[in-house]
């Protein structure tokens, strides 16, 4: 399939990402037709308001009729319940996608839940914000954004080429790997700042964070996802996230040890190995244009 043989593209869970996804696609394929779902009737009535799609239904196997690409957009824990729920009424040759941010899980439920005649490919687009709901919705919200699309060897190529072909058409740069790679690299840089940031506000007294400045709602402001998007986020890339957890513990350790010994030139070493690898990765950062 090329994208200018699509035709409909539905969308399920018109959240954020869900009916920013939405919009792209009726910015940048002004031609095919949007179909949204939500089982919820306030988020519809708002998604109407908003003309986020073309339509917007209340019958998620009627949503799915005739598309060409289907797009999950809901917490992660569901997509086994919606592969099953949607797979009598997909077209043959159908691509099914998701923009959770683990993949693993997500690859199994589909090889067991999914008809032979369509396709699954997994999709991240590393977008987003700690903001939920149809209202902050922003059809520019991938551009510029990095996209990575999950493989296995029984991916079907042809999907795969048209999946990238549209993801670059709403403005992200593209990157295929393997879903184990991909939950070992989203439980370290995603999945572990989301713990921290949850570790530092619980551990810090609410009277006290009165006194907060810009530092510390800088390094907490992630805390602020939703909890039940991010609890399956954990529950669904355990392994990873347990490891890490333990990286992070290792390292508080040497801080702390450092700290209580009064050990200056151990404590010097480690704020200045932090602060040379950051800088480091804001220096590339910069160089790849994905910061101005």
């Amino acid at each position: 399939m090329i994208l200018k043989d699509l035709k409909q593209i539905t969308v399920i869970g018109l959240g954020l990402l869900g009916s920013s996804a939405s919009l792209a696609v009726l910015r940048s394929f002004p031609k095919i037709k949007v179909s949204g779902y939500t089982h919820r009737v306030a988020t519809r009535r708002k998604a109407r308001q908003l003309s986020v799609a073309t339509e917007i239904f209340d019958d998620m196997a009627l949503s799915v009729s005739n598309s060409d690409i289907v797009i999950l957009a809901t917490p992660i824990r569901t997509f086994e319940g919606i592969f099953e729920e949607i797979a009598p009424a997909l077209a043959k040759g159908c691509i099914v996608t998701d923009v959770g941010s683990t993949k693993a899980p997500v690859h199994r439920w589909a090889a067991k839940r999914l008809p032979k005649t369509v396709h699954y490919v997994g999709s991240h687009p590393i977008a987003g914000s700690e903001k939920r709901g149809v209202e902050f919705a922003r059809d520019d919200l991938f551009y510029r954004a990095a996209c990575i699309i999950t493989t296995t060897k029984n991916t079907n190529h042809s999907a795969v080429r048209t999946l990238k072909n549209f993801w670059s058409e709403l403005g992200c740069t593209v990157t295929l790997m393997s879903p184990q790679k991909h939950d070992k690299i989203f439980a370290d840089i995603s999945h572990l700042p989301h713990v921290a940031a949850t570790a530092l506000i619980n551990a810090s007294d609410k009277e006290t964070m009165k006194f907060a400045g810009r530092g510390f709602i800088d390094t907490s402001r992630i805390a602020s996802g939703p909890a039940n998007i991010w609890t399956d986020v954990l529950m669904t890339n355990t392994t990873n996230i347990d490891r890490g957890i333990g990286r992070i513990i290792r390292e508080l350790t040497k801080l702390q040890k450092a700290i209580k010994g009064k050990n200056e030139k151990q404590i010097q070493k480690l704020l200045e190995q932090a602060r040379a690898k950051r800088a480091a990765l804001i220096r590339d950062k910069i160089n790849k244009k994905e910061l101005i």
